[in-house]
């Protein structure tokens, strides 16, 4: 076990990040609130693959993301990865740092600014309308949310409605390989194993596809560059899993606060705010949960040592409630500005399908509103246990159309 420096507590054994009970329940952020006071940069061990450095206060969290230098990508970015190799190391452009990440991410990006993804805004408001259309009463606001990210994968990566139940589950598997919903018999790592093997083989196949009949897509982008079949798949397995996994968690975790706290319909009456109220869902909500880091060279984050090869794990959802750089930190408002929330990174890692994100949630959240009058909770909400995927599973409400 990797003896922390000196001076530097360790923490109690109910203080595990790593575990991803402290998610399932729903709300560490009192745990994050105590290490971003007490502990900011603190040694976190894991049983059987040593530990992480996790990273907690917005300033080091941006310090980590933005120096590629100090801190590489290429030994995995989830800690579901700690003390594995990382199989698609500079292959993936997540899994890359620059200038190899560039060459990878350069031909994406040009499809994937706000200018580019805006022409498919009329076809996700249709799809929006149409998930929204049969919703009336007693109803579970996650299942209804659950094929939101239809909405643009399939113009951007020409994947077919009917094939998503299957996508959704071995995403899930590669997510939230702990959760009692997804996981199998035989346990996580099965799970997490099983997730990438099925979501890989059917990536590969949709990519010779793509090669049979091209579409002008993200998919036949990456077949048209020097990358060899698996990196190729590689990559859009990143892409699917950054957006599939992580949106539909946005407006469901918004709108329970919502409900909470009795603002759904003030933030209704306010169309025009919109774009704010995204962002701010963004922040406070956080669904990426973290993004690890190995230091390259013998460092220091903060004021604390961090030695070559250590991992080094910022958590998103605790930066994004630094009560240092957001005022009322823990209050989800329509009125912050500005936002300069890290729900999508930051630096050259800064998530590729943040514009069509944005332009996603913005559409639903103005049908939502423009479609419901209020909502009422009829039941408990259910977090996902996954220390990666800070989302809701199960949310049943009561909504009334206007």
């Amino acid at each position: 076990m990797r003896t922390p420096p000196c001076g530097h507590t360790r923490p109690p054994s109910r203080f595990d990040l790593a575990d991803p009970d402290l998610y399932g329940a729903g709300n560490p952020h009192e745990l994050w609130r105590t290490l971003r006071r007490r502990d900011p940069v603190r040694w976190q061990p894991v049983e059987g693959r040593s530990g992480f450095w996790a990273v907690t206060r917005y300033p080091d969290a941006r310090t980590v993301l933005n120096d590629h230098a100090r801190f590489t990508s290429t030994g995995g970015v989830m800690l579901n990865m700690l003390g594995r190799p990382e199989p698609a190391q500079n292959q993936q452009f997540a899994a890359s740092d620059p200038p190899r990440h560039s060459l990878i991410r350069g031909p994406l990006h040009h499809r994937m600014t706000t200018r580019a993804v805006a022409r498919h805004a009329p076809a996700i408001r249709t799809f929006v309308r149409e998930m929204l259309r049969p919703a009336d009463g007693v109803l579970d606001f996650a299942e209804l949310t659950a094929t939101l990210p239809l909405a643009f994968l399939g113009p951007l990566m020409g994947i077919p409605a009917a094939d998503w139940p299957d996508l959704a589950r071995w995403v899930s598997m590669s997510v939230a390989e702990h959760d009692p919903d997804v996981m199998l018999p035989d346990g996580p790592s099965a799970t997490l194993d099983r997730g990438h093997r099925q979501l890989f083989a059917y990536l590969l196949n949709l990519v010779l596809d793509h090669r049979r009949r091209p579409r002008g897509d993200l998919v036949d982008v990456l077949g048209s560059m020097p990358l060899r079949p698996g990196a190729v798949v590689a990559n859009c397995y990143s892409l699917l899993l950054g957006g599939s996994a992580a949106i539909p968690h946005v407006p469901r975790a918004a709108l329970a606060e919502l409900i909470r706290v009795g603002r759904y319909e003030h933030w209704a009456r306010q169309p025009e705010r919109i774009d704010r109220a995204v962002e701010e869902a963004l922040r406070f909500t956080s669904p990426a949960g973290h993004f690890m880091r190995l230091a390259t060279r013998d460092t220091t984050v903060g004021d604390v040592p961090i030695a070559a090869g250590d991992a080094v794990v910022v958590w998103l959802g605790s930066a994004n409630r630094d009560e240092a750089v957001f005022a009322d930190a823990d209050t989800l408002t329509l009125d912050r500005h500005p936002n300069r929330h890290l729900a999508f990174g930051d630096g050259r890692h800064y998530c590729l399908g943040a514009a069509v994100a944005r332009l996603t949630l913005r559409v639903f959240f103005e049908e939502l509103f423009a479609t419901f009058v209020s909502f009422e909770p009829v039941g408990d909400v259910e977090h996902v246990r996954s220390n990666w995927l800070g989302g809701i599973k199960r949310m049943p409400v009561e909504g009334r159309r206007r």
